[in-house]
């Protein structure tokens, strides 16, 4: 068995300043709730190694982890995929980027497996994505479209 979501939002602003800032890794804390910090330990071409520590949960264990995420902007869209996969037995991760009337869809796909022994199965898993993920691409974009409204209200008008 795996578990596959698929999560989507709108977001009132060009297609590049979503891009940008979505794939501004060291910034990702300020963008996303649930990560204290972000480390980058390589980066070769299009392709990003790097650790992402999450805040402490309910029980105060701080999650962290080694993802790796390749980037086309080009096609749109970014692979990534759990270097140290912790509780999985994989995790992939697809982005996809269009421009749409009002703005810019954004699309997280993501497919994975959870170990034998890990402590919750694919359907906990996936109720759990899908929830975390509606609420990540709603501060999301308002963090996006909050940052167009600034840049739009400082051009000078001609």
């Amino acid at each position: 068995m795996s578990g596959q979501t698929e999560n989507e939002i709108t977001i009132a602003a060009p297609l590049d300043l979503v891009w940008d800032m979505t794939n501004d890794l060291e910034n990702w804390p300020q963008l996303f709730s649930e990560y204290a910090s972000v480390e980058v330990l390589a980066r070769e071409g299009h392709t990003t190694t790097f650790r992402l520590t999450m805040h402490p949960d309910e029980n105060g264990t701080v999650w962290s982890w080694v993802s790796e995420r390749t980037t086309d902007r080009e096609g749109r869209n970014v692979r990534a995929r759990r270097v140290e996969t912790g509780p999985f037995q994989h995790m992939d991760i697809r982005w996809e980027y269009e421009e749409v009337p009002g703005g810019t869809r954004m699309v997280w796909r993501q497919d994975f497996a959870m170990r034998p022994d890990a402590p919750v199965d694919d359907a906990w898993m996936t109720d759990n994505i899908n929830r975390n993920s509606r609420v990540q691409m709603e501060l999301i974009r308002d963090k996006i479209e909050q940052r167009d409204r600034e840049r739009s209200a400082s051009v000078p008008a001609h």
